[in-house]
């Protein structure tokens, strides 16, 4: 079943131009989303989201239309795009009482679970908080209203080895739950850990949606590396002399 259909997104900027981008998320899975800086991957999840209004294209979650259904479909997603860094100086108990009311299907259990598994104070206030830990906060509202879709933009960004290992578990976790998520991010070692699939955009063009397995294989045989990371450097590097002869 499809959770998530992203059909000929587009988006235009003065400077940048997201093309017509296309992908299908599956129930129970996890989609790595690749690319540069610049890319385009904030500038798609936004588009997804409605934070910010494509040009074209349609976004089908649940099967519903996100344009028609937004507010239905904002109570069944979790979003995070980094750590949190609103109402630093209000503790973050008042944070979460204000953002429960939001959701209808809010679960205190859940919120004081991951909560102690990610070792967070609720008595502190954001700017108490590391880098890491404020990523990890907002982790915890957007996994606190049972959402079976999780867009999350750079969610493993400032976090240690460590955390990004517990974070990783915690993501084979939820696909077992039977959740889906689709994550951003440059640390292409995680990715190999717990993706199943992998998207990959390049000056705002798709360039492959598909398994894992599949895109690791296919890339081997065009002589394009091995794993996220070389593969990446073949297809996006460009030398400091054709820079030069621009």
């Amino acid at each position: 079943m499809a959770v998530l259909e992203v059909q000929k997104l587009r988006k235009q900027y003065p400077s940048f131009l997201l093309d017509d981008v296309s992908f299908t998320l599956e129930e129970g899975r996890i989609m790595g989303f690749i690319g540069r800086n610049g890319a385009g991957k904030t500038t798609t999840l936004k588009s997804i989201l409605r934070l910010v209004h494509p040009d074209g294209g349609a976004v089908r979650i649940y099967g519903m239309d996100m344009q028609e259904h937004e507010r239905e479909i904002k109570q069944r997603l979790g979003y995070a795009g980094g750590a949190v860094d609103y109402y630093k100086r209000k503790k973050i108990k008042d944070i979460v009482y204000v953002t429960r009311s939001f959701y209808e299907n809010w679960d205190d259990n859940a919120y004081r679970k991951y909560m102690d598994a990610f070792s967070l104070d609720e008595n502190k206030t954001p700017q108490q908080l590391s880098e890491g830990m404020r990523v990890k906060f907002s982790l915890v509202l957007s996994l606190s209203h049972r959402a079976k879709l999780l867009i999350l933009d750079e969610p493993t960004s400032g976090l240690d080895p460590v955390s990004r290992a517990e974070l990783l578990e915690t993501f084979r976790f939820l696909k077992e739950k039977g959740v889906s998520i689709l994550f951003s991010t440059h640390i292409t070692t995680d990715l190999e850990n717990c993706a199943d699939d992998i998207t990959y955009i390049a000056k705002g063009k798709l360039i492959a949606s598909e398994s894992l397995d599949a895109f690791l294989a296919r890339s081997a045989a065009e002589g394009a590396g091995e794993n996220l990371e070389q593969i990446m450097v073949h297809y996006e590097k460009e030398t400091l002399y054709e820079k030069l002869a621009d």
